[in-house]
């Protein structure tokens, strides 16, 4: 899934690619994933990009004529002029800007990209209901507490809840427990000041690392600098970098996360 570093990283460097750019042609291969059925996508026909931005784990594409919102779900991403990955997804869709192409895939089982044309990103749910980014600058101590103190949800659910914190999914929200040193399934409501200090500074350092890392990376590889950034998820069964413990890989039917048992020792 994609989630804030690399919608960051697209949204920059499609930003710097389209702007002033006029939409020639946008069409796509299923219907389905277009979500505003009133609104048809050759509303954005002839317009003009006026800035690409990220809002979550969200793609806003500003014009002249409305906003094109692109939410990636669990498996879609976009590529540019045919550049692709060993592997690469099936394209689903296609915007073409200028004399350039920007195609949208989708590797999921199911679809999961979906397209709005709106006057205002935040007529879009998902967007209208995110919480603070910890990737922003203005993001703040209380904002993080106002979302973490006295709750009592598990913090690896907690840090994926796009109300709470918005862009961080199931890789970074592993990345951000392991550098706090805590176990994910332990509740908010039971950190103690210190222990949320941790957090509070894992959170920012991490999600923010990672967006200055991923910057100029080509969007057809930033899923594999992604992969090769990771110190526990994804690597189960493998050392732990830190203290050379085994990582315990956790599965369920829709996900998995990876922790280690000693750097991430649940207090008594």
């Amino acid at each position: 899934m994609p989630e804030s570093p690399e919608v960051q990283a697209l949204a920059e460097f499609l930003d710097a690619r389209t702007r002033s750019g006029r939409i020639e042609g946008i069409d796509l291969d299923e219907f389905r994933a277009l979500k505003t059925r009133q609104r048809p996508l050759t509303e954005l026909a002839g317009a003009t990009i006026s800035a690409v931005r990220r809002f979550g784990k969200h793609l806003d594409v500003q014009t002249d004529a409305a906003h094109l919102v692109i939410s990636f779900g669990r498996a879609g991403w976009a590529r540019w002029n045919g550049e692709a990955a060993p592997g690469a997804a099936p394209v689903i869709g296609r915007i073409a800007v200028g004399d350039d192409l920007i195609e949208l895939t989708d590797a999921g089982e199911w679809l999961s990209i979906g397209l709005s044309v709106v006057d205002d990103p935040a007529e879009v749910a998902a967007i209208a209901k995110l919480g603070p980014d910890p990737a922003e600058p203005g993001f703040t101590r209380s904002a993080f507490d106002h979302a973490v103190v006295g709750r009592r949800k598990q913090l690896k659910a907690l840090l994926q809840e796009q109300e709470s914190f918005a862009g961080i999914g199931n890789a970074y929200s592993d990345e951000i427990l392991h550098a706090a040193k805590l176990p994910p399934a332990v509740q908010a409501a039971s950190l103690d000041e210190e222990q949320r200090d941790r957090l509070f500074s894992a959170m920012t350092s991490v999600v923010r690392d990672a967006v200055a890392a991923r910057r100029s990376i080509p969007p057809h590889e930033l899923k594999a600098a992604k992969v090769a950034a990771m110190r526990v998820h994804g690597r189960g069964g493998e050392v732990c970098p830190v203290c050379g413990d085994v990582i315990v890989d956790q599965a369920s039917s829709s996900t998995s996360s990876q922790h280690c048992p000693t750097c991430q020792l649940a207090q008594p």
